[in-house]
């Protein structure tokens, strides 16, 4: 397969320190984009136990801690991102495991919320991993995560040539494998349609709660030209679910 897996991708020492030049940036997508609205969805955070599945460098983790969280767990499949995500947390009780999501020891009902940013689009056999986050949840609690939006990994076309100024919506029913030329390297992704990701919830016991896209928010803008691309289009998706609170009688 031409390409590299997401835990292979970032380590590549050219997209590893691409990606260090990128999350340093305040006017980055992640920091304009993708963070407030993640942020506005997990809401109040003091007192809880917090798993992060591909935490990259586990900065929201450090962020969380110093905010009162409880406890912070991330997960990470890229030695070089789980060795920075272990410096950034350096000196705090959090924890940092060194696996694939989909291979990591899911423990029973041991967290009050899951977080994922931008991982889960990487991962093949997705409805395995949501149901080992249902499990991993007390009932009441909270799965947020954030994805490339479908509009974006249904366009393969549109990359072609450089910098993407259009994005032609095609073969979007046909799910499954997508190369991407992402930071200068080939990386596999896979595409999914909304509905899919909605199901693939509902299947595992989720019940769905709030569904967000990346529209820009004003107050974050601090890349003109960045912003009016990101106006033309829905880069990410958001979902929050929660576990439902099943009553016995």
């Amino acid at each position: 397969m031409d390409g590299k897996s997401g835990p292979d991708f970032f380590d590549d020492p050219a997209v590893f320190e691409m990606y260090l030049s990128r999350r340093s940036d305040p006017a980055s997508l992640n920091e304009t984009l993708e963070r407030p609205i993640l942020m506005e969805l997990i809401g109040e955070m003091q007192g809880l136990r917090v798993l992060d599945l591909g935490c990259g460098d586990a900065r929201i983790g450090l962020e969380f801690l110093e905010n009162g969280q409880s406890d912070y767990v991330g997960v990470e499949g890229s030695r070089k991102m789980a060795g920075l995500a272990r410096e950034t947390l350096a000196g705090t009780m959090a924890a940092v495991h060194l696996s694939k999501i989909e291979d990591w020891a899911f423990p029973t009902q041991d967290f009050d919320l899951v977080i994922s940013r931008l991982a889960l689009h990487y991962l093949e056999d997705l409805r395995k991993v949501f149901g080992n986050v249902y499990e991993s949840l007390v009932p009441a609690g909270r799965f947020i995560f954030s994805i490339e939006h479908p509009v974006i990994t249904s366009s393969d076309r549109s990359q072609h040539g450089g910098k993407r100024q259009e994005w032609i919506v095609e073969n979007y029913f046909d799910t499954g494998v997508r190369r991407r030329t992402f930071m200068g390297a080939e990386v596999v992704i896979y595409h999914r349609t909304f509905e899919e990701y909605f199901m693939d919830l509902r299947s595992a016991g989720f019940q769905v709660d709030s569904v967000r896209e990346s529209r820009p928010q004003p107050a974050m803008l601090l890349d003109e030209k960045a912003d009016e691309r990101s106006k033309r289009i829905p880069r990410y998706l958001f979902f929050s679910a929660s576990r439902p609170i099943i009553e016995t009688k």
